[in-house]
């Protein structure tokens, strides 16, 4: 059985929770993979906590709950003290690296990625962050294919938004981040 758990972490209006929707979406709509996906944020404010967990599997998931991740996206600081623990043997790690400081080393591949500088200097949009570090992770492990995540994106985000947030992610495919073990 192919089950692939992640963590995606930050803050308040960093994407977190539409990251992790578009994951699902293109498992469970473009790629007929089973998915779930659950959150958690701080309602009361911007700039609160935020985790996503996915988990995409190719049979049905009885245990909706990320126990061990094989991958943690940490946008922030905080999301990357509080979930590193979680993550298993031999798993990734990704982080924006002009948010973070990176972990410690340990069992686990770590991929800096600049997302917030790409995001405000090249998209002109800091709140692509979350699409560039989503790029990212299809080009290092693809759980789902590019073409579902574009369709993902397509049918997810307002009209509006579609053309930067497909740039964002095709910009983070195109990132080699920095990787350190």
């Amino acid at each position: 059985m192919n089950r692939t758990e992640i963590i995606i972490g930050g803050v308040g209006g960093q994407g977190v929770v539409l990251a992790g929707t578009l994951l699902g979406t293109a498992a469970t709509v473009f790629e007929e993979k089973k998915a779930v996906q659950t959150q958690s944020y701080s309602s009361e404010l911007r700039g609160g906590a935020a985790r996503t967990e996915v988990i995409i599997s190719d049979e049905p998931i009885c245990d909706p709950v990320v126990r061990k991740a094989d991958i943690l996206v940490a946008l922030t600081e905080e999301a990357l003290a509080r979930d590193i623990g979680r993550v298993k043997s031999g798993g990734l790690v990704i982080v924006d690296s002009d948010r973070t400081n990176g972990p410690e080393a340990g069992d686990y591949k770590i991929v800096l990625v600049p997302a917030t500088t790409i995001a405000e200097k090249e998209m002109e949009d800091p709140i692509t962050a979350n699409l560039i570090v989503l790029g990212v992770l299809i080009k290092i492990s693809p759980v789902v294919s590019v073409d579902s995540m574009e369709k993902a994106i397509e049918a997810s985000v307002p009209p509006k938004a579609k053309m930067l947030n497909i740039s964002a992610f095709r910009r983070g495919l195109t990132e080699g981040g920095e990787s350190k073990r």
